[in-house]
């Protein structure tokens, strides 16, 4: 029987989300493609039991994570059975509804019919009543945008979600987004847009910005830039990466010589300050405030472990990010 660790709090900083009274850990656990049956039940329970231990409070899915679609919240819900019922209140779980889940005209986008009805599912292969933060998990450009904030505002006014969130939508459709939710007495949490140091277009594009506006929170995905900083990509493309395999995220083409030179370059950057590239890597979409969480996967409690380390340091000096922006932007 897994008893949580008695100190599961004493190290991981939590960040309040925009203007809500929710709190989120610095670090979240993110359960895309690493959560389906081709990894063993006992690992992936291993990981779930490590990250709360470790003070990784939220658990993020969507209805289409596993693979196949479906499979990470049904592994997810046999961990809560098995592992967290008397931590259920200590745990932020959110999923999202917007890619494809089953065929036919009513399987994706942001229609109410598709969100409420996989909600639903979502629920159901959990085992819970109700999720933490429901998401529209992207943008419809066939839907009024009405009808999708409607959804997720039903989702509230029904128990099935405490809070709602946006991911993948540009500045402009956060506001509208925000707006709409507004007028229906249901605020907009958070946004979860993909961010990292090889990849800022929530900065350059303004979404930051829009949440600073609106006082609405974030959780960015991918910060670690699909593994490429991760340390893993110093001397090429290694056998077993997700550089190497049919990965539609990252294949090898990608791994150019100038990218490793780049990221060789911040390595050195983060072993200056006595932290591996991941660590910096999280650290940096961490500093300064504006950042939630950072959503993290992990194939191993010691990969996990090793992303967790990153709290230990969150400050930079104007001399390393200048050192950063340097090799990024060239």
């Amino acid at each position: 029987m897994y008893t949580a660790h008695p100190d599961r709090y004493a190290d991981m900083p939590y960040r309040r989300a925009g203007r809500s009274g929710l709190k989120l850990p610095a670090l979240s656990l993110g359960l895309w493609h690493n959560f389906g049956p081709d990894r063993p039940a006992e690992t992936r329970r291993a990981i779930l039991r490590r990250a709360f231990d470790l003070g990784v409070t939220h658990f993020d899915l969507a209805n289409n994570y596993g693979p196949p679609p479906g499979a990470a919240e049904s592994a997810l819900g046999e961990a809560l059975k098995a592992d967290f019922t008397p931590y259920r209140d200590e745990l932020v779980i959110s999923t999202k509804a917007g890619y494809l889940m089953w065929p036919g005209p009513y399987g994706e986008w942001g229609s109410r019919k598709y969100l409420l009805s996989s909600l639903d599912q979502s629920l159901r292969r959990m085992g819970l009543e109700h999720v933490d933060i429901f998401y529209s998990h992207r943008f419809d450009p066939g839907t009024p945008l009405e009808e999708t904030m409607g959804a997720l505002h039903t989702a509230v006014r029904q128990g099935k979600a405490l809070y709602v969130g946006v991911s993948n939508y540009s500045a402009e459709q956060t506001r509208e987004a925000a707006r709409i939710l507004a007028d229906l007495g249901t605020p907009l949490l958070v946004h979860q847009p993909r961010y990292s140091m090889l990849d800022r277009r929530p900065e350059d594009e303004g979404v930051l910005d829009a949440l600073d506006e609106l006082r609405a929170g974030s959780v960015v995905y991918s910060p670690l830039e699909q593994g490429l900083l991760t340390g893993r990509y110093l001397d090429g493309v290694p056998e077993g990466s997700r550089a190497a395999s049919d990965s539609p995220f990252l294949n090898s083409d990608a791994v150019t010589e100038d990218l490793v030179g780049r990221l060789r370059a911040l390595d050195a950057i983060a072993r200056s300050r006595g932290q591996s590239l991941a660590q910096m890597a999280l650290a940096w979409v961490l500093r300064g405030g504006r950042v939630s969480s950072a959503l993290v996967g992990a194939s191993s409690p010691r990969q996990l472990e090793d992303s967790v380390g990153a709290v230990r340091r969150l400050d930079f000096d104007d001399e390393e990010l200048a050192r950063i922006d340097a090799v990024v932007k060239g």
